[in-house]
């Protein structure tokens, strides 16, 4: 077994002493860098018959150093372990004989550290490929909760008792129960995305920045919590998953066979299923290609045992009023002007209430159906008294309805300070000054914040920048087509972008989205949203496929 130790010597201080009317004095207390760093690995079940160990792949590592307070294991496989005592039990899951080298670090007062390293040579013979293809469906699946099932969240005892030991007996959650308040409503946002990169099974929790947090667990972020809490902690970042078999309760159970897989979870780096329970191990109790259920034991409190029901299809509490009758649409498929019998314009300069720096035209080089799309192109050219042209096209005078369904299928344009808009105005702003006429823009995009979809309602008290918004980063909005897309109702507005919901607002008769609207298309320039213009923009173009209503 080959060692390098190296020992890094960090200098703490430099003392400065100066003269002066004033003397500061510190008192620093001894700082000792680890020494004598010396790893030992027993790999388990290793014999002379089988030197690389009984296939289980477990290694137990013993670290001890001279004046060292911490240490932790670094391994080749992308996975860590802190052990404050040295010891750890690792198993390594990738099936086969391998060779893995890990890096020991010790660390003693003040960060100084000393680091070592190790290979082991360990055999593994677990593997589930059948639950890899399950998870990822052979490239990236994405898991939602199981809102709506009775138990989707359940918590039972962990002990010997067979017939209570595999399923949440103390508490199970009702359907959608934890959408109930403000505090806990952030549990059913979470996206759990497994993809398989190469060999190697890879998680990421999205989880909009917020977690549902068990009550024990609130001092992770400073909180001391009554009861189970969504709090801000940004879970973001792949994990490495790793598989191995289970040693739970459950597998003792002399019907183990029909109540768990026997297939371990273990995310890398803290990862964790959406409810933080102090736990990164999940035991896979049952899994198909669109449902799984999963149970791992509480952090700090081994007698307790959750349960956690996912599937693949995105939960909805109260599914929205989605609206299927085409009432109104333009395909863009005659080349020209616009149709006149749908759009007319607004034309000018001056800003628009936002500073803007473009000069709205009807010139074919800035508003033109070809292809069989729209094209509304800002140029960099002297238009009307500004340094910029564009168009804006709307349907006002010509069509305008209440409650629907809109869809736009467009490419965006891209440059620093392009600013396009598909958007919708209280038809009666004319004697009801905006914003209390309302404003729902379906979709804002700034060349200066690249990929970035916002999706924002404007009414009294959420005028400007204080809007009511979401937003969401999709890839590829200047080369690739996208659907765009609200479904308004008496019960919500939703924003969505390729069916992906962005941004939702309860609606309710106090607000002014219960009236008709008409439609709004433009590429404005600069502004107070759009920020600085590039100095190398020349033009880009905003392409419409097709606009439709439905009701």
């Amino acid at each position: 077994m080959s060692k390098k130790i190296i020992i890094k010597i960090v200098s703490l201080f430099t003392i400065l002493l100066m003269t002066g009317c004033q003397k500061d004095d510190f008192t620093f207390g001894s700082i000792d860098s680890p020494a004598n760093l010396k790893v030992t690995a027993v790999i388990v079940g290793k014999t002379t018959g089988d030197p690389n160990g009984d296939g289980s792949g477990t290694v137990k590592f013993t670290a001890v150093a001279d004046n060292a307070i911490s240490y932790k294991y670094v391994y080749s496989d992308g996975t860590s372990d802190n052990a404050p005592n040295g010891m750890i039990t690792k198993r390594f899951t990738k099936t086969g004989v391998n060779t893995y080298t890990v890096t020991i670090i010790a660390s003693g007062k003040g960060g100084v550290t000393a680091n070592t390293t190790v290979d082991v040579t360990v055999a593994s013979d677990f593997s589930d490929d059948q639950a890899v293809q399950f998870l990822t469906g052979g490239t990236s699946k994405k898991w939602y909760w199981s809102a709506s099932e009775p138990g989707h969240l359940g918590v039972g005892q962990n002990d010997g008792d067979a017939t209570k030991n595999y399923y949440g007996n103390y508490y199970q959650a009702a359907p959608f129960e934890k959408a109930g308040s403000p505090s806990s409503s952030c549990l059913y946002e979470n996206v759990l995305t497994f993809s398989l990169v190469g060999d190697q099974l890879k998680y990421e929790l999205d989880n909009g920045g917020a977690t549902f947090f068990n009550a024990a667990f609130g001092s992770v972020v400073g909180a001391t919590l009554a009861s189970d809490e969504c709090l801000t902690y940004n879970a973001s970042g792949v994990k490495t998953v790793s598989l191995s078999p289970s040693e739970s309760v459950v597998t003792k159970n002399p019907d183990h066979a029909t109540q768990t897989r026997g297939t371990m979870m273990n995310f890398s780096d803290g990862g964790f299923m959406g409810y933080y329970i102090g736990q990164s191990s999940y035991e896979i109790l049952s899994i198909t290609a669109n449902r799984m259920v999963v149970r791992a034991i509480m952090g700090g409190n081994p007698a307790l045992a959750w349960y956690h029901t996912f599937t693949t299809t995105k939960p909805t509490q109260n599914p929205v009023t989605d609206y299927t009758k085409l009432v109104w649409s333009d395909e863009f498929n005659t080349d020209g002007a616009p149709d006149t019998a749908k759009w007319g314009y607004d034309l000018g300069n001056g800003g628009f209430g936002n500073n803007e720096k473009q000069n709205y035209t009807t010139s074919a080089t800035n508003v033109i159906v070809q292809g069989g799309s729209l094209k509304i192109t800002a140029k960099k050219e002297a238009s009307g008294g500004s340094d910029y042209s564009s168009a804006r096209l709307k349907s006002e005078g010509k069509y305008a309805f209440t409650y629907g369904k809109v869809e736009v299928r467009a490419k965006l344009p891209i440059g620093g300070g392009t600013w396009p808009a598909i958007w919708m105005l209280g038809a009666n702003y004319a004697t009801n000054a905006w914003p209390a006429c309302g404003e729902l823009d379906i979709m804002e995009h700034v060349g200066n914040d690249q990929n970035v979809i916002h999706g924002t309602l404007h009414y009294p008290g959420h005028s400007g920048g204080n809007g009511n918004t979401g937003s969401k980063t999709i890839p590829n909005v200047s080369t690739e087509f996208h659907i765009y897309k609200t479904i308004w109702s008496p019960a919500s507005v939703k924003i969505y972008v390729d069916d992906e919901l962005i941004h939702s607002v309860p609606n309710d008769a106090s607000l002014p989205f219960n009236k008709d609207f008409f439609l709004i298309l433009n590429v404005a320039m600069g502004g107070n949203f759009g920020g600085n213009i590039d100095a190398a923009f020349t033009q880009s173009t905003m392409e419409i496929d097709y606009v439709r209503v439905y009701q």
